[in-house]
């Protein structure tokens, strides 16, 4: 008896299997069916990331060949590792990752704190009309382009007219080369970025602070605590997790300080303090023809940022912070 049973035991529950795999498919189908037009919308980011993002990663293979226009992709030369290796012994490679992370260093103390404050204070503004039009004015330098950042830059300090070293000569009896002086060209990047990004920047972090429990400030001034405390005890660690991403984030860009800027500001000049790693893979890639060259620099720099985004994220929730993942 008991061995007639386990067949038809076996038998009901592959039955019973294949009822639920049946209904799964059928679930998914019709979620699928209900939600189909938000899919719809969600096409063309799939396939501006899938066609721009992911397809062109096959060309990374390039910093492993010796590669030849003329010979194509399949047929040119698999060298290795030794685009790296020149790299790496390349005299310009301590200058490269030298500037790069001084500018890097520079962004990370000067520019990222700086939406942070500067929410904070427009957080503090109770008027919304004067709150509304503070932000609007601070937003448009993020829609000026790097190239009419450039050109104020110069029209303002350049020798020849410029309005600060007219200025500087009324004043001081001289005029200072800023455009071409390799002091002045990381405090100039500096600025740019924190004139052109600070305001845009703070979006985020206002958002964040729109969340914020009201009833948490109203239980501070009934405990006495002034504006400065509420700020640093309710507000501060409120949109903690939000500089803590973003951080994150950041840290995946050390190497990469933006081609566009540092091009539009670079002369021979200067170039001693002002060549880094994206322009430098530009002087290489497009004017020298060193495509398989310069796609081992740029590798580098993204699997620089993939372990810095990985280690700083696992630092983060090590420390019992919320990480990106």
């Amino acid at each position: 008896m008991k061995q007639a049973a386990a067949p038809e035991n076996s038998l009901e529950i592959a039955q019973t299997a294949a009822r639920s795999r049946a209904e799964r498919r059928t679930g998914v189908i019709a979620r699928l069916l209900k939600d189909k037009w938000l899919y719809v919308l969600l096409t063309p980011g799939l396939l501006y990331f899938i066609i721009f993002k992911y397809v062109p990663m096959w060309g990374v293979l390039l910093a492993f060949q010796n590669y030849q226009p003329f010979l194509g992709f399949w047929k040119s030369d698999w060298i290795g590792f030794e685009h790296f290796r020149v790299f790496f012994t390349n005299p310009e490679f301590i200058m490269l990752l030298r500037n790069t992370l001084l500018l890097s260093f520079y962004n990370l103390v000067f520019f990222f704190p700086a939406p942070i404050v500067l929410a904070l204070l427009l957080n503090e503004v109770r008027r919304a009309f004067f709150k509304r039009t503070i932000q609007t004015l601070i937003y448009v330098p993020h829609f000026i382009s790097l190239v009419i950042v450039a050109s104020l830059t110069y029209v303002f300090l350049t020798t020849q007219g410029g309005v600060v070293n007219e200025m500087l000569q009324q004043h001081i009896g001289t005029k200072i080369d800023f455009l071409a002086s390799p002091n002045w060209f990381r405090p100039m990047i500096i600025i740019q970025t924190i004139w052109k990004e600070t305001g845009f920047g703070t979006i985020i972090f206002l958002a964040a602070l729109a969340g914020v429990d009201v009833e948490q400030y109203e239980a501070a001034i009934m405990d006495g605590a002034n504006r400065f405390r509420q700020m640093w005890h309710i507000t501060l660690p409120s949109i903690r997790s939000t500089i803590i991403i973003l951080l994150i984030l950041r840290m995946g860009q050390v190497l990469d300080n933006g081609f566009e800027q540092i091009f539009l500001m670079l002369n021979p000049l200067n170039r001693e303090v002002a060549e880094v790693f994206d322009t430098y893979v530009y002087m290489m890639g497009i004017t020298q023809g060193a495509f398989s060259y310069s796609t081992a620099v740029g590798l580098f720099k993204a699997v620089v940022g993939v372990v810095l985004v990985l280690g700083t994220n696992w630092l983060a929730k090590r420390f019992g912070q919320a990480g990106i993942y």
